[in-house]
Parts: C-alpha cells; sequence; structure tokens
C-alpha cells in the first residue's frame, strides 16, 4: 500500500454535479441580468410573449453566440437587418459566476496535475454546451414592423404587404464561440487567481504572469465600479432612472471601457442614422450623428464637452494604482524594466480585447415598391469600431511608463515570499 500525502487526503471532489452546479448558477445569474435589463428598457411590452427568448437571445449574444436577423416583406416590398453587439454587463457577470465555480473546489491546493485540471474543465465545458444548446434553441422571434402613418403605410394596406423582422440563432456557431468563451474564462481564472492551482510545469511563469493578469481585471473592475456609481446618481438626479437602470445592466462595461481606451489615447470611428442610438451619454450620440463617420477620441469629444479630458487624469489614477498592484503581487526581485515589459504587454491585450468585442454595429432598412430606401427613410444605421493599431500602440506607452512608477511606489511594500537579506 503506497502512503497517502497530507495534499492526497485532502483532494477535493469536483466531479458532475459540481460542475452543473456551476453552470446553472452562471446561467441564472446572466439570465437575471439580462431579464431586469432588458425589463428596464421596456421589453417586458414585446408581443406574443417573446420576452423570454429575447432574454435567452441576450445571453446567448453575451457568450460570443450568433444571433441572426432576419426580414420578410412579400413579394412587392424588400427588407434588410443586421446586428452585431455584446451586452458586456450580462458577459462580465457570467465571466466572475463560471471562475467562481470552477476554482471553488481547487482552492487550498499547490499544484495541481494537468490531467485533473483538464478533467474538471471538460466536465464544466460539457454541461455548459448543453446550457447554450437550450438558449440557442429557444432563442428565436418573428416581430410585424410598422410601416407607419404616411403613404408607405396606404401602400402596404393596398398590396397586403406586412414586413416582418424576425432573429434566430446559428447553433453550430454558437456552441462554438460559447465553447471558446467558456475555455477563455477558466484559462484566465487560473491566470488569476493567486490561490489557484496549476500544473508542476507551468508554475515558473507565474511570477510574471499572474500578478500582470490580475492587475488588469482590478484596472476593468475598477471602471465597472465607478462607472456605475456615476450611473447610479445620474440616475437620482437627473431622472430617467429606467433607462439608466438598461444600460448599467446591459452595457455598462460597453461604455466605461470605451472611455478607457479613449482616456488612453485611443480614437474609435463611428456613425449614427435614422432612429438608432448607443446607450451613452449625450455628447457621445451628438459626435457620431451626422452625415459622414464621425472621429470619436479626446480632442473630438472636447470640442461637444471639455469635461472629457478629466477622462485622462481618471485613467492614469487607476492604471498607476494597477500598476502598484501587480508590482506588490510580484516577487521584490523583479526589475523595473520587468514590470514595464509585464505590465506593457498585459495592458496591449487588454485594449486588445475591449476593441475586439465593444465593436457595434447595427442596420434596418424597409422599401415597398421603391419607396423607402433600404439605407435610409425607413431604416437606420450604426457602428462604431477602433483605430486598432493606433489603441494598441497607446495601451504599450502607457504600459512602459506606468510599469516601473507601480514598482516604485510597491517598494516598500512587504510582498509574499521576500526574504530578508540584511539586518
Amino acid at each position: 500500500m503506497s502512503p497517502r500525502t497530507p495534499s492526497d487526503q485532502a483532494l477535493p471532489r469536483h466531479g458532475w454535479a459540481q460542475a452543473g452546479v456551476a453552470v446553472l448558477a452562471a446561467v441564472l445569474a446572466m439570465g437575471v441580468v439580462a431579464a431586469l435589463g432588458l425589463w428596464a428598457a421596456g421589453a417586458r411590452d414585446l408581443p406574443d410573449n417573446a420576452f423570454p427568448r429575447v432574454v435567452a437571445a441576450t445571453v446567448v449574444t453575451a457568450v460570443g453566440g450568433t444571433v441572426e436577423l432576419s426580414g420578410t416583406a412579400g413579394g412587392l416590398a424588400e427588407s434588410d437587418a443586421d446586428l452585431t453587439v455584446v451586452p458586456l454587463s450580462v458577459t462580465l457577470v457570467g465571466a466572475l459566476v463560471l471562475a467562481a465555480g470552477f476554482l471553488r473546489p481547487l482552492r487550498h491546493r499547490a499544484v495541481a496535475g494537468a490531467r485533473e485540471l483538464a478533467g474538471w474543465a471538460a466536465r464544466l465545458g460539457a454541461l455548459w454546451l448543453l446550457a447554450l444548446l437550450g438558449l440557442a434553441l429557444a432563442a428565436r422571434q418573428t416581430f410585424a414592423v410598422s410601416l407607419g402613418d404616411d403613404a408607405l403605410a396606404d401602400l402596404g394596406d393596398l398590396f397586403g404587404v406586412s414586413p416582418e423582422v424576425g432573429f434566430t440563432t446559428d447553433v453550430p456557431l454558437t456552441l462554438l464561440f460559447g465553447l471558446l468563451w467558456a475555455a477563455g474564462v477558466l484559462v484566465l481564472a487560473l491566470l488569476v487567481s493567486r490561490g489557484a492551482p496549476l500544473p508542476a510545469r507551468l508554475l515558473q511563469f507565474q511570477e510574471s504572469v499572474r500578478p500582470a493578469a490580475y492587475a488588469m481585471v482590478v484596472l476593468l473592475l475598477a471602471n465597472v465600479v465607478l462607472g456605475a456609481v456615476v450611473g447610479l446618481v445620474v440616475a437620482v438626479t437627473r431622472g430617467h432612472a429606467a433607462e439608466t437602470l438598461a444600460v448599467l445592466l446591459l452595457g455598462l462595461p460597453n461604455l466605461v471601457w470605451l472611455a478607457l481606451t479613449i482616456g488612453l489615447g485611443a480614437t474609435w470611428e463611428g456613425r449614427v442614422d435614422g432612429p438608432f442610438g448607443l446607450p451613452m451619454p449625450h455628447v457621445l450620440d451628438e459626435v457620431l450623428r451626422g452625415s459622414d463617420t464621425a472621429t470619436l477620441n479626446l480632442s473630438t469629444l472636447s470640442d461637444h464637452d471639455g469635461r472629457v479630458w478629466w477622462l485622462v487624469a481618471v485613467e492614469a489614477v487607476l492604471l498607476l494604482a494597477a500598476a502598484f498592484v501587480m508590482a506588490a503581487r510580484s516577487p521584490r526581485r523583479m526589475q523595473a524594466w520587468q514590470h514595464a515589459v509585464h505590465l506593457a504587454v498585459a495592458l496591449t491585450l487588454t485594449v486588445l480585447m475591449i476593441c475586439l468585442v465593444g465593436r457595434i454595429s447595427a442596420h434596418y432598412g424597409l422599401s415597398v415598391l421603391g419607396i423607402g430606401d433600404l439605407g435610409g427613410d425607413l431604416g437606420g444605421k450604426l457602428f462604431l469600431e477602433p483605430r486598432l493599431w493606433t489603441a494598441l500602440g497607446f495601451a504599450a506607452l502607457w504600459g512602459l511608463i506606468a510599469g516601473p512608477l507601480g514598482g516604485l511606489l510597491a517598494g516598500p511594500v512587504h510582498r509574499r515570499g521576500a526574504v530578508e537579506t540584511e539586518r
């Protein structure tokens, strides 16, 4: 009989039941946040009991799933629609809950085998796919579109044109991207949590990767918390509480992480036409609403509101705090140039993630007997996308500057594992 070590005796059981609880908790949390946000946005009044299916579609898009819009208007009309947006509030809640469920059975461990971690992740992934399949199959609905009260409506009545727009889910792509999303969450959870065990082969990388990853999560969450406080103050003092609550519950990270990149110097391009609007402060809608593609950065925003320059100061303070956290969690032997490189790489990857998930694109158009252009009068269009290389360049520059400063601030702080060499 082979002897059992204390770590073997304390090995936690993390099987299918624990995986089911973790997945169910994540899905329920996302569903509740999506439902409350849509309820605040007025979706509770959708016809044909469509509200639960819209909630399911919102959760699907939050994890990278693909929801396709479709339109029919009969033989005498044309319709066209598309929508690409990630409700990052729902995404963030789901990621935090799923990561917590993944890490809970692994706490109080120093090392875990790759086979053990893979098996635990596989159980979560299998049940996550089943849950996502159910959501994808439920996320489909069709709505009738009003033609209004003008001549276009009269033509519709005369020729029996009843335009409809609906949505459905591309199930294979949803399962693929949803699984990749879950895998990314689990990997990031292992990278961020200092108490999570790693395979012995990867322990050599934890000193350089984990502090930087943790600092970036702190930076992102700090922006979300600050944005939530500002949003609640606005809701209380300026009215429109329901609309503000809808933004907070559906797209708060979309807004504050956009502000983070702009505060670092990034430039976004966009346009808003027709009935569409962005869940953003009025100044952003003013800049984007026009006949041509608009540029969104500190300079253009300051032409409408000079207070936007405060973004630079706020993000500088938050980034410096993140750099301090990174340095404080790093070994004392780390040099200033190492702090600079680690933070520059981490911040560049973080801004890349924001640029990829923060894009917005929506279009709807309808034409009856050639009246009403598919891209014009009875339609609308909005898009928002970054100038990627500029954003990444500024992120790297900020990281190179803030990293060493964080190391200097963390110098007097006692660090775990530090050995005193002088008496």
